[in-house]
């Protein structure tokens, strides 16, 4: 098998990953917990940078033609274009940072961990800002229903993400499947 089709489907196997945990989410107001943030840092963790942040553009895709891949079972642009939309673009340089981190310090959790925390920080920002526009509020009362409920659980998300995210990419590189 090529270098590019392995490639590929390593990319398509991740991008499924992410629709089977992205759509696992709980309402507790107009933004759910998710499982999308652990996905998309195990997807960088396990694929790499570029290629995680493509499973998770793919993923992203799929869900705005209307596949039901999206938090809650949904899809569309209406979910992408929506209160929570900003949180789901977020997504893609949250993994660029965090995927940079954890490559570069494979070897230092602690900067791997910091590098995940910066870049669950820029999908804040981008969320926030999104949400206080799209539901006419001002920026912190979209963080106090956006952000301020997610932060314990997302810290917990990203230490799930190092420990399962190593433990399968070691796997995968010890039996050959991953360089």
């Amino acid at each position: 098998m090529s270098t590019n089709v392995k490639n590929l489907t390593r990319i398509a196997i991740m991008t499924a990953v992410i629709c089977v945990l992205g759509p696992l989410s709980l309402p507790i107001g107009p933004v759910p917990i998710s499982l999308t943030p652990l996905a998309c840092f195990l997807a960088v963790y396990i694929l790499g940078t570029a290629r995680g942040t493509l499973a998770y553009v793919i993923y992203l895709l799929i869900g705005l033609a209307g596949v039901p891949v999206l938090s809650g079972f949904s899809g569309g642009p209406g979910k992408l274009f929506g209160p929570t939309g900003g949180y789901l673009i977020g997504f893609i340089p949250m993994a660029v940072i965090g995927g940079i981190f954890i490559h570069r310090f494979y070897q230092k959790l602690y900067l791997q961990a910091a590098g995940m925390i910066l870049g669950l920080a820029v999908c804040y920002l981008f969320g926030t800002a999104w949400l206080a526009y799209q539901a006419n509020m001002d920026f912190a009362a979209a963080a106090a229903v956006g952000v301020y409920p997610f932060v314990i659980l997302d810290l917990i998300k990203i230490a799930v993400a190092i420990l399962l995210g190593r433990a399968v990419r070691n796997a995968l590189v010890k039996a050959n499947l991953l360089n």
